[in-house]
């Protein structure tokens, strides 16, 4: 647990002091970035990044206000909504990814040999899809 939260710690102040953007922010728009249509339902959204629903609306709320991602309606449902990345988001995500993926593997990656790499890239297969089940909200 120490070794995880000196890292989320570093990433994040990385972040935050050459993008402006903490890592909660960077994951949301990276989880934005990488699904079908560039969006998400927010129930889904907030499994993903491990928050609640209420600490995902207060988040996607400061994206939204800095341009970062908008809100949908969701057709099917009318109590759902779609968080939505904008042009802007992407724009900021891929300024950040650089660093991001600069700072893990000089923090974490760097430290191990490629055995060591493919052995946890195993284990993380085995034990990782059950840890990662975010049941379906629907829409």
């Amino acid at each position: 647990m120490r070794v995880h939260a000196s890292l989320t710690k570093a990433l994040d102040t990385e972040l935050d002091t050459q993008h402006r953007l903490p890592l909660t922010s960077y994951e949301v728009l990276k989880y934005l970035a990488d699904a079908e249509g560039e969006k998400m339902r927010m129930c889904d959204l907030a499994a993903s990044v491990v928050l609640s629903r209420s600490g995902l609306t207060r988040l996607v709320d400061r994206l939204e206000r800095d341009g970062l991602l908008v809100r949908e309606s969701c057709a099917s449902d009318a109590r759902g909504a779609f968080a939505k990345l904008t042009s802007e988001g992407h724009e900021k995500l891929a300024a950040a990814r650089a660093t991001h993926l600069a700072l893990v593997r000089a923090l974490f990656l760097e430290h191990l040999t490629e055995g060591e790499l493919d052995v946890l890239g195993d284990v993380w297969a085995r034990v990782l899809p059950g840890a990662t089940a975010a049941a379906d909200c629907g829409c």
